[in-house]
């Protein structure tokens, strides 16, 4: 399979062997390779991992088998009549964010890479420590200030370097990619490297193989976007694969303390809106300058998503409800419930729904 990188801002082409973290007119890369009809088929069903899905991924080599940790395979579970959970919290790092770590590490190893850095609000960052620690990858890891000290002893755990930058999560990615100018490391970034999407996807193609459809309703939270790509990228290929008729009714979930894509649709924007982020217990979704914002706009549009927004004051009630029936999330995930519950009160019952559970509660007690 050729893979190539291509600028999604001028169309340069790039081996994806490059460390260059983005093309030089500052566009992000895309990956550009011919993806197979999806079919149950080409499932690898003896792997169970995300990487039953290779057949589907551009990956080079066999890397994956020295960097899978079991990652994906994660119940469905019913919450009531109408609404499913997505338990995507049930991944070594406790969170969703080791489907596009795993992917994202084989493609390091494969290469060559020896050093990585990266910035998150945690869950990220704590799934490239994780998965770089099992190849002996050097990592270094950037949080903002208030992020979950146990997502912080989780990336030193892994033998990861972790900074805590004063300020907001769009400064601390400023800081990192300034280090990653100035020294030259490799950006394992799960905004910027479109690996990390490959991995994201499957969260589609496993919804489609347990349910054997995909449900009317699909609920994403959206702040860099890593999730609601790589969905998006999923059904895209289910629909071109006539596996399914139509795109679903998704939702994309924000807090309303940071909502530059509610924002920019409201106004008809092409970019996202200017938003001064507020301190919100949804931190693994504020993200004020999403890096990917005219790409995940282009498909805002393209499929008429609706944008939810989380009312702050209802997280923790989401969280204790959610709780109560055995299921114990951190905080950015108790928001998915509640915007689910916003929803319902704006449009009524809403069947057939599914939202993830996207991080584990023991990650945000502080």
């Amino acid at each position: 399979m050729k893979v190539n990188y291509v600028c999604s801002k001028c169309g340069k082409k790039e081996e994806v062997t490059t460390r260059a973290p983005k093309c030089e007119c500052g566009g992000l890369w895309k990956l550009q390779y011919e993806l197979p009809k999806f079919s149950e088929d080409l499932i690898d069903k003896d792997e169970w991992s995300i990487f039953r899905y290779r057949a589907f991924m551009p990956l080079a080599d066999d890397t994956w088998k020295a960097v899978t940790m079991g990652e994906g395979m994660t119940p469905i579970v019913s919450f009531d009549e109408d609404l499913m959970l997505k338990m995507d919290y049930f991944m070594p790092t406790l969170s969703f964010k080791d489907r596009g770590a795993a992917v994202l590490l084989s493609h390091c190893k494969s290469i060559g890479v020896t050093d990585v850095v990266q910035d998150s609000s945690g869950n990220a960052g704590n799934s490239v420590a994780a998965y770089s620690g099992r190849v002996g990858i050097r990592c270094e890891i950037f949080v903002p200030e208030g992020t979950s000290p146990k997502k912080i002893d989780m990336i030193k755990a892994h033998g990861a370097k972790a900074n805590v930058v004063p300020g907001s999560r769009d400064h601390c990615a400023d800081v990192c990619r300034a280090k990653v100018q100035d020294e030259g490391k490799y950006y394992a970034n799960h905004v910027y490297n479109p690996f990390f999407y490959e991995g994201t996807k499957t969260y589609i193609y496993e919804i489609y193989e347990q349910l054997h459809r995909i449900p009317q309703n699909i609920f994403i939270p959206l702040g860099n976007g890593t999730l609601f790509l790589g969905a998006v990228f999923g059904l895209e290929h289910l629909l071109e694969s006539g596996v399914i008729d139509r795109m679903p009714n998704v939702i994309a979930i924000q807090s309303e303390h940071c909502a530059p894509f509610a924002e920019a649709k409201r106004q008809g924007l092409k970019v996202p809106a200017a938003v001064t982020p507020q301190p919100t217990l949804a931190e693994g979704i504020a993200i004020g300058q999403p890096m990917r914002g005219t790409e995940i706009l282009d498909k805002i549009y393209k499929y008429d998503i609706e944008i939810v927004e989380i009312p702050e004051e209802d997280i923790l009630p989401a969280r204790a409800a959610l709780a109560a029936k055995g299921i114990y999330c951190e905080h950015t995930t108790a928001g998915n419930y509640a915007a689910y519950q916003k929803y319902c009160k704006l449009h009524g019952k809403t069947l057939d729904s599914l939202i993830t559970m996207c991080g584990a509660g023991l990650k945000s007690d502080h």
